[in-house]
């Protein structure tokens, strides 16, 4: 017996299709269990006051994680830390710290640096409209400086906490050097935005990035039944984002936490499956004369973006099989227009200038058969006009990223909220 555990491989040496499936559930046969139990204390008992304030006291000061039961949910809870464990071991990271959604994630984040004086933000767009307006807004006391990769290292000062990138970006699917960026931020973290590539494509950890962002409402859930957000980092600044998370109770909820590490298991599947439907419908786009450019990303992927002749919103509109709505990462394929919804928010020429134009479509893959989504999305296309001739044919653009432009004023009518 003892030879044959021997062979087993260990966390960190196992192929990321083993451990999405066993990571963060390692103690269920001892603990006679199958599947992960799910905890919805939001209390603990606890008889030795002096104890359990010591233990409290211990996460003041550090953000660690306690020893033995939580006190409170808002410190911990034993089901979201399983989720947390397995992220962090995908993304090949220290640490992992979940929240209710993406954008809690990210104010974590800010919240953190601008608690040390660093709140100066070097950004590059497009991002996710929220996470835009969020920087620019200045909600956080945060002061942002757009500009694209290249203009990194200038951008940077003295009391800049942080650079984000989002790549494969939202919605475009620009793609930048994650490599090359981190060795341009110096000291600096840089925090990457992977919800669209997820650690099945790309793990930014290991190119240099220190914080890795997810909105794990997408992909890693898959179903569109959860929502919540998730950090993997150092365990340095993992603690730190805990104090956050106590602080502000922006805390997941258990239930999420539990759909979420069922769902890390399914992962690489859907990803993998998704992604071979997408450049298929990608290419097909491609050659459509209706369809001006398409964009797929180099990295692959579910997401495919493309910009028809006509109007757009005429082709949401027209869609039977494929769900016209906001979000992505679920196992149906769902259609959106960016300009209208999910960077509405982003003031007009800012966004235009990133390459959201108003005729681009945004689409999330799913796992319908691929004929039947294009026979779907051909239909759609009938209300657009099409080009004839070389100049009018669909160019396929994979990671062409137009050029970001430095944030400009706002316009003095802000658009309503807006989603991914």
């Amino acid at each position: 017996m003892d030879h044959v555990a021997s062979n087993v491989p260990t966390p960190g040496s196992r192929a990321l299709a083993t451990e999405a499936v066993h990571a963060g559930r390692e103690d269920l046969v001892s603990l006679g269990l199958h599947a992960a139990p799910i905890d919805l204390s939001t209390t603990y008992p606890s008889h030795d006051v002096a104890e359990e304030a010591a233990r409290i006291d211990a996460f003041a000061s550090t953000g660690a994680r306690l020893d033995g039961p939580p006190v409170y949910a808002r410190l911990d809870n034993p089901t979201t830390a399983r989720f947390e464990t397995a992220l962090a071991r995908l993304e090949g990271a220290g640490d992992a710290v979940a929240f209710a959604s993406g954008m809690a994630a990210l104010t974590a984040v800010l919240l953190v640096r601008a608690s040390m004086g660093l709140r100066h933000v070097v950004a590059v767009r497009p991002l996710y409209g929220c996470s835009d307006h969020l920087l620019e807004g200045g909600l956080l006391g945060t002061e942002v400086t757009w500009t694209d990769p290249a203009g990194v290292a200038a951008a940077i000062r003295p009391d800049t906490g942080l650079v984000m990138v989002e790549t494969p970006a939202n919605p475009t699917l620009a793609e930048t050097d994650i490599r090359a960026l981190a060795h341009a931020c110096g000291s600096v973290p840089l925090l990457v935005d992977s919800t669209f590539a997820t650690p099945v494509l790309q793990r930014p950890v290991e190119q240099g990035a220190r914080i890795v962002l997810h909105s794990a409402t997408k992909y890693l859930g898959g179903h569109g039944d959860v929502m919540g957000g998730v950090v993997a980092c150092d365990e340095e600044f993992a603690a730190a984002l805990r104090q956050v998370r106590f602080a502000t109770g922006g805390v997941l909820h258990p239930m999420a936490g539990y759909l979420l590490l069922r769902g890390l298991a399914t992962l690489p599947v859907r990803i993998r499956a998704a992604s071979v439907t997408a450049a298929e419908l990608a290419r097909r786009l491609a050659a459509d004369p209706r369809v001006a450019r398409v964009h797929y990303p180099a990295v692959g992927g579910a997401m495919v973006a493309f910009e028809v002749h006509g109007d757009a919103r005429e082709v949401i509109a027209g869609v039977r099989l494929i769900t016209p709505a906001v979000s992505l990462g679920s196992v149906d394929t769902l259609i959106q227009h960016p300009a209208s919804i999910s960077h509405r928010i982003v003031a007009e020429g800012d966004r235009h200038a990133a390459g959201v134009s108003d005729r681009l479509l945004r689409m999330s893959v799913g796992l319908e058969d691929v004929d039947d989504l294009w026979a779907d999305l051909r239909e759609a296309l009938s209300a657009t006009p099409a080009r004839s001739g070389r100049a009018g044919a669909a160019t396929a653009a994979r990671g062409q990223a137009p050029a970001a432009a430095h944030g400009g004023a706002r316009t003095a009518a802000e658009p309503s909220p807006a989603v991914r």
